[in-house]
């Protein structure tokens, strides 16, 4: 089942200020909490429904991916998009962040896991429409962070021990009544861990990770278009502590190339050919995709845009074992420089033409007489 627009699951529009989609989740989730709603299914899935959204948009960087690709900037990502996207697991945090002990203190009353997935990662990759055909192998150098090998990802110098955060009392978290609600949010000292770290790693200075190049081959399949997308899994930021790597996806843009066109998996190109070719006709070899060449025969009397479709020379169909059509515009030219001879031939074939005119020529001058008449 296709997922709803985040804005519509909020009602609001893409306008709307940070203050405006807060309160519009804050009604929202407050309708539809399972405490509210028990053993309704449907009242549990629209509260997800509305925390994802809200985890969505409630984010600058990942409201920003989302209104440029809309939900496919999170999809194969374990939840999270370019920059980090949404995570399922938090729907209790952003509830608690607003409402805090709505069930009288029994949420939030334990320490909140410190790990989180990394960032996903996104590269662009330019390849030719031969390479597309074809298909190859790539080799990818980018920029992440990785797991700081000195202190195992965990931020602290090998050795040294975790001590219980002193403003939060090891809790992770921090309660303060506004008003009607009693608000529970994160521990702005130790980030929700509960703990602090006695001794920082000294080569990753307490953040776990560190910059460092990263190569990898990939394969591109023959057949990509434009704008399709290559995940690698586990191949983007490294997660903090206990969290997993995020994933790296290539964007593969396709080079115009000089001779063919694409549309999807077909192929077009335009033949330009002379004008007594194409009234007498003529067989002419012509290139395609993949390297080859096939005679095409011109009919006689061929006129101008005339297509002719050659089957399965065009581009291979993605994931399947059959290919796309060949489509070739003809274009007959008229000569703009004619010597004396050729304007003699073409006086005689004049005066024969004039007595055999083609029906639809006929047919145009007589609605012209007919259209002259009619106004004088």
């Amino acid at each position: 089942m296709a997922k709803r627009d985040y804005y519509d699951v909020l009602g609001v529009n893409k306008s709307a200020s940070k203050e405006e989609i807060k309160k519009a989740y804050r009604t929202t989730a407050f309708k539809f909490h399972p405490d509210k709603n028990p053993g309704d299914k449907k009242a549990e899935e629209k509260f997800k429904e509305a925390s994802e959204a809200y985890g969505v948009l409630s984010d600058e960087q990942k409201k920003s991916n989302y209104d440029q690709f809309g939900h496919a900037a999170f999809q194969g990502g374990g939840g999270q998009g370019f920059g980090g996207g949404f995570d399922a697991s938090s729907f209790s945090d952003i509830f608690e962040d607003f409402f805090g002990d709505f069930t009288g203190g029994s949420r939030g009353s334990g320490r909140r896991s410190s790990g989180r997935r990394g960032n996903d990662l996104r590269y662009d990759v330019s390849i030719s429409l031969e390479e597309a055909y074809k298909g190859l192998e790539k080799k990818i150098n980018y920029t992440t962070y990785k797991k700081c090998s000195t202190c195992k990802g965990n931020g602290a110098e090998p050795g040294s021990k975790p001590i219980t955060c002193d403003y939060c009392g090891g809790r992770g978290k921090i309660r303060s009544s506004q008003g009607f609600f009693t608000v529970q949010q994160t521990c702005p000292q130790c980030n929700g861990n509960g703990e602090t770290i006695s001794k920082v790693c000294s080569k990753c200075r307490g953040n776990g990770k560190v910059q460092s190049d990263e190569n990898v081959s990939v394969k591109i399949p023959k057949g990509v278009d434009d704008g399709t997308r290559i995940r690698l899994s586990g191949k983007g930021e490294a997660g903090i502590k206990s969290g997993g790597n995020g994933d790296l996806y290539l964007f593969i843009s396709i080079h115009n190339h000089s001779l063919f066109k694409r549309s999807e998996e077909n192929l077009f190109f335009e033949l330009p050919i002379t004008f007594t070719d194409s009234a007498l006709g003529t067989t002419i070899e012509i290139p395609c995709i993949d390297g080859s060449k096939v005679k095409v025969k011109i009919p006689e009397g061929t006129q101008y845009g005339k297509q002719l479709r050659l089957k399965d020379k065009g581009m291979p169909i993605l994931r399947k074992n059959s290919f796309g059509d060949l489509y070739i515009r003809i274009i007959p030219e008229v000569p703009v420089s004619l010597n004396k001879k050729q304007k003699e031939l073409l006086e005689e074939f004049k005066k024969i033409e004039n007595t055999k005119l083609s029906p639809s020529i006929k047919t145009f001058f007589e609605k012209a007489k007919k259209f002259w008449g009619s106004n004088k």
